[in-house]
């Protein structure tokens, strides 16, 4: 049976190859070399390890060209997997950390090394990367049936504080504010300065982080904050 450590062996040799939002990989070509997005990433890893297709529209479409999400995944986890704390798939080598997207967004997904260490399809200037679990946000662990995982000694991602992004009822205030007035100096419309996190809020963080190649989540967290100055 395939390992969380096997996701691990298979994922690294990528490190470094092209990013680039909604590309596809066919998971049953073990040659493949990018370009990726970070849904598809993991996906293909775990058909490449234990022949699963796995948080995909349909898990039981053709490999070549099943089209991986990471709302696929949260659907998969609820319905499939098994949902673990952020915490313990920190220490859960291979296991799966994602981030929820809104309907019709981009979330995030990530795989663990067990020590609070990523392998991860980040972004456009990132590519494939190794990274960190730490002062991000993150939804949920995903462990997936017919993968075993081992777990390593206690690992605590640090908490990134507030995470500003579309919710409901919408984030306000005076952070907001000056989120809002970093994005119309950077050139990029925010719609009104309004101090209100709202959807053209968010379209203009997308346009930012697209921009600038962070992850495209439409969040702005401690790295998108960074890149505005914040």
């Amino acid at each position: 049976m395939a390992t969380g450590n096997d996701l691990l062996t298979i994922a690294a040799p990528h490190v470094g190859e092209e990013y680039i939002l909604g590309s596809l990989a066919p998971k049953n070509n073990s040659q493949w070399r990018g370009p990726w997005d970070c849904a598809e990433f993991v996906s293909w890893c775990v058909f490449q390890a234990a022949a699963i297709l796995y948080g995909c529209e349909s898990d039981t479409a053709p490999p070549a060209s099943a089209d991986a999400y990471t709302g696929y995944w949260a659907r998969d986890a609820n319905t499939l997997g098994r949902i673990v704390s952020v915490e313990e798939a920190a220490r859960t080598p291979g296991a799966a950390v994602l981030r929820i997207p809104r309907a019709s967004a981009n979330g995030h997904i990530v795989l663990s090394d067990g020590t609070g260490g990523t392998i991860e399809a980040m972004s456009h200037s990132q590519g494939v990367r190794r990274h960190t679990l730490n002062n991000r946000r993150w939804d949920k662990g995903i462990l997936i049936p017919g993968i075993t995982y081992g777990s390593n000694t206690v690992v605590t991602p640090t908490n990134p504080g507030t995470v500003f992004r579309l919710t409901s009822p919408f984030m306000r205030g005076e952070p907001v504010r000056r989120i809002q007035q970093a994005l119309l100096d950077k050139g990029i419309n925010p719609g009104p300065i309004d101090s209100i996190f709202g959807p053209k809020t968010e379209a203009a963080v997308l346009g930012f982080q697209l921009r600038e190649g962070l992850v495209p989540d439409g969040e702005v967290g401690p790295e998108t904050a960074g890149a505005l100055g914040l």
